[in-house]
């Protein structure tokens, strides 16, 4: 037997393992160590062989009677075994006097335990074993998983699948997880970083919009425990959820495993889904100013509503922000080194997989150079319009991207969560290595259009969180209207009573 001590470790050093032997081998293999030793050379002048064929390791995928689908892959490399399953729900179809409520399912299903094993009894087991088993549920979708040692899989399988099929949800677990939210809501305009990000969604997505909405204590007093039960007994149903294992383990044994855990789940034959919210532009400009007098500096964002993964010209606008973003960007190159006007800088076309994402550029700059920073961030966006890119600025974008590209195959474990995200958002299994493909066959010419075709700088929204008195000259010098935005965290009604 295996000390629970030796058990801890393989878990917390097993990512850091396969992430150093992969970058060193990958180190060994692409780079030009004669030339290295000879010269010393400027980071943009390292020369990489072309990366080798990436394949996708041997998988199984099949789907019981009752409708749930399982991927399996073997990877006997070390004696672990993890699994995820993914659930169609999420926090965007919560009722907008209920936000909050996914997030308390997805977290009292685990520290609830089950209607077999108390909260105490499920950790005991799990500690005694090293392993774990976690829930949560985000935006989009539910998730659940579960890491084990390969001789206990049977064991922590066996828990894995009460706490998806029998939750127990008791009321105290419920109240203790109201009051932590509660404690994050209290807090949440403490980070400058967090208030610029959290505002940001509104102005793209409007205040109301399930993309942007946040939990207040009047949300969260509308949840009762019910409320929780039928959240769940809405969406968790095995023909609305994708399992994967990955780890090792015989494929046979595991078949027979989920068999025994899963086969008897019944499906919802009448399940339908809410349709996605709609989403819309809620500005098409303007400037928008949180004031904090406390802070020194200005946090800043700039942009507009953006695509999705599927847009045929993503690999192209992934290319741009290649251009645009980063270590020898030209925000980097321009805004931070030659102008100095930023500690931080970005920009970034960032797509959804079934909802439009976002375009935005933005950082941390000093409260005086806050009007600057942003008149310079807005000049290398229309830049990338009017200039086209250099041939030495393409190739560093794409052979960055694609050098990066390696890391999306870090370990078997990371190559089926894309299989299985990718089935759950109906993209093709090859949507990788299609973008992978279009990357290569990105031209100079493709990065104009793009820019031209997507960026928007007349509809770029600006929301600076920053020191009113501080910020010389003013930001009226970007807009004539400037437009306030009030944080104040609205009191529960026990609050407003008290």
């Amino acid at each position: 037997m295996v000390s629970f001590a030796v058990r801890s470790k393989w878990f917390k050093r097993r990512q850091l393992i396969l992430t150093l032997l992969l970058s060193l081998s990958f180190l060994l293999v692409t780079f030009n160590f004669s030339s290295a030793a000879t010269q010393a050379k400027h980071y943009t002048d390292l020369q990489f062989t072309p990366l080798t064929e990436i394949k996708i390791p041997k998988y199984e995928r099949y789907t019981l009677k009752n409708g749930l689908v399982v991927y399996l892959m073997e990877d006997h490399e070390l004696p672990l075994v993890s699994g995820t399953a993914l659930l169609r729900t999420g926090t965007r179809w919560e009722q907008a006097n209920q936000v909050g409520l996914a997030s308390l399912v997805g977290t009292v299903m685990r520290t609830g335990g089950t209607q077999k094993s108390s909260a105490d009894k499920l950790n005991e087991i799990l500690e005694q074993r090293a392993a774990a088993v976690e829930t949560g549920i985000g935006e989009g979708a539910g998730t659940a998983s579960f890491d084990a040692l390969s001789e206990d899989l049977e064991t922590v399988l066996g828990l894995f699948a009460e706490v998806i099929r029998e939750p127990a949800f008791p009321q105290e677990k419920l109240d203790l997880a109201k009051t932590q939210i509660k404690g994050g809501i209290a807090r949440r305009n403490d980070d400058p970083k967090n208030i610029v990000s959290r505002e940001f969604k509104k102005l793209i997505y409007g205040e109301d919009s399930p993309y942007a909405r946040t939990v207040e204590y009047a949300t969260l007093d509308q949840i009762s425990r019910e409320d929780l039960v039928k959240f769940y007994q809405e969406y968790f149903h095995p023909n609305n959820m994708i399992l994967g294992i990955v780890g090792d383990f015989e494929a046979k044994k595991v078949r027979s495993l989920i068999e025994a855990k899963f086969s008897d789940w019944k499906p919802n034959l009448k399940l339908t889904l809410p349709q996605l919210p709609q989403v819309s532009p809620a500005n098409l400009g303007g400037v928008f100013f949180v004031n904090q007098p406390q802070l020194t500096q200005s946090n800043v964002l700039i942009g507009h509503l953006g695509g999705k993964f599927d847009n045929p010209d993503y690999a192209a606008l992934d290319v741009m922000n290649g251009v645009l973003n980063g270590f020898g960007g030209r925000l980097f190159n321009e805004v931070r080194s030659r102008q100095g006007l930023a500690y931080s800088v970005y920009g970034v076309w960032s797509p959804r997989f079934d909802y439009p994402g976002m375009f935005m550029a933005g950082g941390q700059t000093r409260s005086d150079a806050t009007v600057q920073f942003v008149k310079a961030l807005k000049t290398e966006i229309k830049r990338l319009q009017t200039q086209q890119v250099t041939t030495k600025e393409l190739n560093y974008a794409k052979d960055s991207t694609l050098n990066s590209f390696v890391f999306n195959f870090q370990d078997p474990s990371q190559t089926l969560s894309r299989l299985m995200r990718y089935e759950y958002y109906g993209y093709p299994a090859d949507f990788l290595f299609r973008y992978q493909k279009a990357l290569t066959n990105t031209t100079t010419a493709d990065i104009q259009r793009v820019a031209k075709k997507y960026l928007q700088p007349k509809n770029l929204i600006t929301l600076v969180v920053g020191n009113q008195t501080a910020i010389k000259p003013p930001l009226t010098q970007l807009s004539a209207q400037v437009t306030p935005i009030d944080v104040t965290i609205p009191a529960s009604q026990t609050q407003a009573q008290n």
